[in-house]
């Protein structure tokens, strides 16, 4: 049996002390030197292999200057990995649950001595600010660290629990599923990519990882770490390409045993419904675990601490530019503090510094023109449904570096059914909502179909209590920011049209991609 401490989160970097500003400086001028402009090709099989076709990485925050490349992977690229990962698996599923865990807790500590790095590389590619990128590698080596020892409570005939009977020995194994795709976002291209792979891999599975067309980059400098630590040839194949094409060409394949999604609800419920059609020669149901995003709210009633509840709602709001999905896009105020509320909001949100990650701005440009020209149309709705408190344009450039640049966006007096009351808008883009009471707001925050994050910033114990039963979400706050889920000490995902609450980084996430089996013996 492996022997380790126990599982404690990684504590932050603390940017106020000049030193650390400066190592992440060096780190950005090392990343520049060493990274800036690198090509990763496919890994299929533990070999490197390249494509004519590229995807480009530029930095949001100034779109003249490319990141660097990947290759574009094809369908018969996808076809090549799945074959090979299913080859892998017959090897890869025999080895002892601890000498699985030891690669991700090797990872773990090549990651950890490598985390400036990475968090220099997403602040290029993705316009993450210091603190931002800090608390995401943290995470990634959090879940590495975590999901190696949980793989531990899983392993041999005893690991469920059955009753005991006169006669017979009864007991359960818990199997790996086999092969599976792994899809991962842009927001948090470090910290979920490598969580997703990681537990399904640790738990005896091969994995097929097809990264954000946008974050090529840093899911290429976790791969590496994967292979430097250990991971053996076929277990995981890396596989950049169009989601349209060989994500939905995996999806759909009668071999792909289960599939892992965090992103849009659209193209999550399009993978849902594609997953569940049985293909000639499938022999499964497949299995999928989604993540769908949110419509976030945070309730404050007149009870609160006010202070502590605009720096909650300014921390929710608009860190990493709204672009989470437990991000606070919606901050419902009772009506007796309601002008006291918003007006320090305004204020506070009115002076977030707007730049690029690189020169740690509080608010940086959006990832990509897609989501610059969504979150425009947005502004222009919100202009028509609410009244317009602060910001409102999308410039698309700040400082003389062009850019995917969207103002800090507050409305107020938002209708409860208004789009920008009810629609994820994934940007700096705050709808402020009136409640008569408190049984009115709670009421509010339940009238989305998402069920993701939620807060609440009130003294009032008997609606704590309430909300801790009835607010309708995943992951619940109380007086404090909605965002920045630990993994290990609050277990994340959500329900209703937000996923399947498979709670990531909790203590049965592994359990997602087991499947057991009882076995009994008439002595």
């Amino acid at each position: 049996m492996l022997k380790i401490q126990d599982y404690r989160p990684q504590p932050f970097t603390d940017f106020t002390r000049p030193e650390n500003v400066e190592a992440y400086q060096a780190a950005l001028n090392k990343v520049r030197a060493e990274l800036l402009g690198k090509h990763y090709p496919l890994v299929i099989d533990g070999e490197r292999v390249d494509t004519p076709g590229r995807l480009t990485s530029t930095n949001p925050c100034d779109t003249c200057e490319v990141v660097g490349t990947t290759a574009k992977a094809t369908v018969e690229d996808a076809e090549r990995a799945l074959q090979g990962a299913w080859k892998a698996f017959e090897t890869w599923k025999r080895w002892e649950p601890d000498a699985r865990a030891r690669i991700l807790l090797k990872a773990a500590a090549i990651l950890g001595r490598r985390r400036l790095e990475a968090c220099a590389l997403m602040s290029l590619e993705v316009g993450k600010n210091y603190a931002e990128a800090d608390v995401e590698v943290a995470e990634a080596i959090d879940f590495l660290e975590y999901y190696a020892r949980s793989a531990m409570k899983y392993a041999g005939f005893g690991a469920a629990e059955t009753t005991w009977y006169e006669g017979e020995e009864n007991g359960m194994l818990y199997l790996p599923l086999g092969v599976g795709v792994s899809i991962s976002p842009w927001n948090f291209p470090c910290a979920i990519f490598a969580g997703m792979l990681a537990a399904p891999i640790v738990a005896g599975n091969c994995v097929i990882a097809k990264p954000a067309e946008d974050s090529g980059m840093i899911a290429g400098f976790v791969v590496d770490i994967l292979m430097e630590a250990g991971l053996p040839a076929g277990v995981l194949q890396f596989l950049p390409g169009v989601g349209e094409e060989v994500g939905e060409y995996l999806v759909t394949h009668a071999r792909t045993r289960f599939i892992t999604f965090t992103g849009s609800r659209g193209v999550g419920l399009h993978i849902n419904e594609v997953a569940a059609k049985v293909q000639p020669g499938q022999r499964w149901i497949k299995k999928v675990i989604l993540e769908l995003g949110g419509k976030d709210a945070m309730i404050v009633d007149e009870t609160a601490d006010l202070d502590v509840a605009v720096t909650a709602a300014v921390q929710g709001a608009f860190g990493f530019n709204g672009q989470k999905c437990s991000a606070m896009s919606r901050l419902i105020v009772v009506d007796e503090v309601y002008d006291r509320v918003v007006n320090a909001f305004v204020e506070r949100a009115g002076a977030l510094k707007v730049g690029t990650g690189e020169e740690n701005a509080q608010v940086t440009a959006v990832v990509n023109d897609e989501a610059f020209d969504k979150i425009g149309k947005y502004l222009e709705i919100g202009k028509g449904e609410a009244q317009l408190l602060l910001g409102g344009e999308a410039p698309g450039q700040n400082g003389g570096k062009r850019g995917y640049y969207v103002q800090p966006t507050i409305f107020g007096d938002v209708s409860p059914q208004a789009r920008i009351a009810q629609e994820e808008i994934f940007g700096p883009v705050v709808s402020i909502l009136r409640a008569r009471d408190w049984e009115h707001a709670l009421e509010i925050a339940n009238s989305t179909q998402y069920g993701l994050t939620g807060g609440v910033c009130s003294n009032d114990r008997e609606r704590l209590e309430q909300a801790r039963q009835e607010f309708e979400v995943g992951n619940l706050y109380f007086n404090r920011k909605i965002t920045g889920a630990i993994v290990g000490v609050q277990p994340f995902g959500g329900y209703n049209m937000s996923g399947t609450d498979s709670k990531a980084g909790g203590p049965d996430y592994l359990a997602n991609f087991l499947q057991l089996k009882a076995v009994t013996e008439r002595w």
